[in-house]
């Protein structure tokens, strides 16, 4: 082991020299108590001061793809429906829902005290404009599918196909206040769907009078939410804040005054930042996890995200075949990893679909009643290899593992190199890439074999096992097969959408299919380390969608 983790670390080391991304889900409403050198600046401003990683991308609801956008925008945004701490879907904006005895129409009542930062009303108009937008085809949404894929919204592929116009959506608004939605299809899932960005509302004129520059500034935003952002807002912004927002519906249930974001790429320094009273919350790295593992103020909670290694088996034969890539998937220790590398209290994934997702109608989690995978350990690798060698009539093979510019990423990459190239006549390559140059090449089939991950957008597990679908997006091996292709399609529009037990069922052998074919070789499933102020209470930690709510924190 001493000698495994010497030679990781020159790897590393030469890398860094060498290059200078329904159900209820598991969460964490944290609020502990602890250490004597948590920060107090914040709670004395009763605001608090948070820590992100990266810069927010964008305040569009429709354009925004990453966790931290969405984070930023559901605090000065509410949808028809929120999470509560337990992430079950309650109503927001939504005061009422009635759903037709088919389960394909959804009329919403909108609140009649839910007012938009320039005065406007919230009304159904602002959703019907911001669903059309999202799946309008000239938009170009990354997260259309949302609409009309996951969402079945009534004639929802054929607007995002140019097929029909975008006021032909299933999606109206009967009065002012009465929004009525119409469905291809039942899904249960559907009011949980309601709180993630992509549904949000959008005020029709005033997005209008912004043009293209909506979404790019304080100024070109508007708030319904508990809080309203601040002009030293600016695209790229290292530090920014929120202020609570006085003409919120739920104003008086909102103790904070503010949100105060800094943006500390560097874990250590945003470390010391918590540590010299900076920060109210902070996210570690697995290497401060052993500095501050005992202090109260510590905590885990399960991020979602599922780790992954991408194969391009379109592209390269070898990869095609089923036993080469069972030997790849065996032949690293997923223990190793998030011991001795993440270090964060992640935990090894031998599955499609992680754990603390979403639960079925008997109220377990998915994974305490889905099949249990052996993926095998080195020995196992080496005969699957052997098989495979046979069946190529090929005994040396060139791999190149394509990773994105973060630390962690590349030291379980370089692991995994060490670990592959244990199988004789394997040689590894590591290609470092930045995030969105990492996602633009995988998405393009521009790549080997690629250590990627999934996070969740709903609650429920066809937000995994829909990425496998033959020509889906996410798809990024361009696997095919036409038996999980059909089990998908019934589950989604089928008879099997019908019927919630038979429905998961199905689910479970979709799995199945892609743990047998290995169609992706998983690695491990992300928790958060994070540091919270003990006079915080109330941040709400999920797994699904928006990993991180401050709206219900209290500052004693």
């Amino acid at each position: 082991m001493k000698k495994l983790l010497a030679l990781l670390l020159a790897v590393v080391t030469a890398l860094g020299l060498a290059a200078c991304g329904g159900g209820n889900a598991a969460t964490s409403a944290a609020g502990v108590a602890g250490n004597t050198s948590g920060a107090t600046t914040a709670a004395s401003a009763d605001a608090l001061n948070v820590h992100i990683e990266t810069e927010v991308a964008s305040l569009d609801s429709a354009a925004a793809t990453d966790g931290t956008s969405f984070e930023v925008i559901a605090a000065f945004t509410d949808g028809l429906y929120q999470m509560d701490a337990d992430s079950n879907a309650v109503p927001a904006l939504a005061e009422d829902c009635q759903v037709s005895e088919d389960g394909k129409t959804y009329t919403f009542k909108i609140r009649d005290d839910a007012y938009w930062s320039n005065g406007d009303p919230v009304t159904a108009d602002d959703f019907v404009f911001a669903w059309q937008r999202a799946c309008d085809p000239d938009f170009a949404s990354e997260y259309a599918y949302m609409v009309y894929e996951v969402g079945q919204i009534k004639n929802g592929y054929d607007v995002n196909s140019g097929k029909k116009k975008v006021e032909e959506l299933g999606v109206t608004a009967k009065d002012e206040k009465t929004l009525v939605v119409e469905l291809e299809t039942p899904v249960s899932y559907f009011t949980s769907l309601m709180y993630f960005p992509t549904f949000y509302p959008v005020n029709r004129a005033f997005c209008e009078s912004c043009g293209d520059t909506y979404g790019t500034s304080a100024e070109t935003v508007l708030s319904n939410g508990a809080f309203v952002m601040n002009s030293d807002y600016t695209p790229a912004a290292t530090s920014f804040s929120l202020t609570k927002n006085d003409k919120y519906y739920n104003a008086d249930n909102i103790s904070l005054k503010g949100l105060n974001y800094q943006v500390i790429k560097d874990s250590q320094t945003a470390l010391l930042a918590y540590q010299n009273g900076d920060l109210d919350v902070v996210t570690l790295s697995g290497e401060q996890v052993e500095q501050v593992k005992d202090n109260k103020e510590f905590t885990t909670v399960n991020a979602g995200y599922l780790w992954y290694i991408s194969v391009n088996e379109s592209k390269y034969d070898y990869l095609n075949n089923v036993n080469f890539r069972k030997a790849l998937a065996a032949a690293y220790d997923r223990q190793t990893i998030v011991d001795s590398i993440v270090k964060d209290g992640s935990t090894p994934a031998s599955f499609a679909v992680p754990e603390g997702l979403a639960t079925g109608s008997d109220g377990k989690d998915y994974r305490e009643t889905a099949p249990k995978y052996d993926i095998g350990d080195l020995t196992a690798a080496q005969d699957y290899y052997a098989k495979a060698c046979k069946e190529l009539g090929q005994d040396t093979f060139e791999i190149e593992l394509l990773v994105e510019d973060d630390q962690t990423a590349q030291n379980v990459a370089a692991y995994i190199q060490q670990q592959w190239q244990q199988l004789k006549g394997v040689t590894v390559n590591l290609k470092v890439e930045t995030k969105k140059q990492r996602v633009e090449d995988i998405q393009n089939g521009d790549y080997n074999t690629c250590l990627t991950r999934w996070g969740p957008d709903y609650a429920d597990p066809m937000t995994y096992l829909n990425m496998w679908v033959t020509d889906n997006s996410n798809n990024y091996g361009l696997w095919s097969n036409k038996e999980y292709d059909k089990i998908i399609t019934d589950c989604i529009s089928g008879d099997l959408a019908l019927d919630v037990e038979k429905r998961w069922d199905a689910l479970k052998e979709a799995e199945k299919i892609v743990m047998d074919e290995m169609v992706i070789l998983p690695v491990y499933q992300k928790c958060n380390a994070m540091m919270i102020n003990e006079k915080v209470s109330g941040v709400e930690c999920h797994a699904v969608a928006l990993n991180r709510v401050f709206k219900n924190v209290k500052l004693s």
